[in-house]
């Protein structure tokens, strides 16, 4: 099996090198790249996320593919919700809130409508997986 961070690493480079456009199986696909700081290390972490809005507000989704447990970025954030933003050619800080029902229903629901893979994640765990919405700050 190869190197997920390496695999990652070619996303966000292709990411920052197109402009925010990514080829491969996230072509077409709004992409974004988060950094967190690591809960143990303090260190940056940056992973490429699929995302929705809504409002102006973006949605990601901590499913790791419907594996049990929710992916490292999803513990980086909640210990440090203070991230950065990639959109497009646009950078900016944001706060990571992790919304309560009825908006998770709401917000997973709408972005499984335009990505239908989500509804198969969580029908492969049991553990029911986090959405995060990020808030632009400044």
């Amino acid at each position: 099996m190869s190197n997920p961070n390496s695999f990652n690493d070619g996303v966000v480079a292709e990411f920052r090198a197109n402009g925010g456009k990514v080829g491969g199986p996230f072509a077409g696909a709004p992409m974004m790249i988060l950094t967190t700081t690591g809960a143990k290390s303090g260190q940056p972490r940056t992973m490429p996320l699929v995302y929705t809005t809504d409002g102006d507000r973006y949605v990601i989704i901590a499913s790791k593919g419907g594996a049990p447990t929710s992916p490292d970025w999803f513990h980086n954030l909640v210990a440090n919700p203070e991230v950065t933003v990639e959109v497009g050619t646009e950078t900016f800080p944001a706060r990571a809130l992790v919304p309560e029902e009825p908006e998770h229903a709401r917000l997973y629901d709408a972005q499984a409508a335009l990505m239908p893979n989500f509804a198969e994640y969580q029908q492969k765990t049991t553990r029911k997986i986090p959405v995060v919405v990020l808030e632009r700050l400044g």
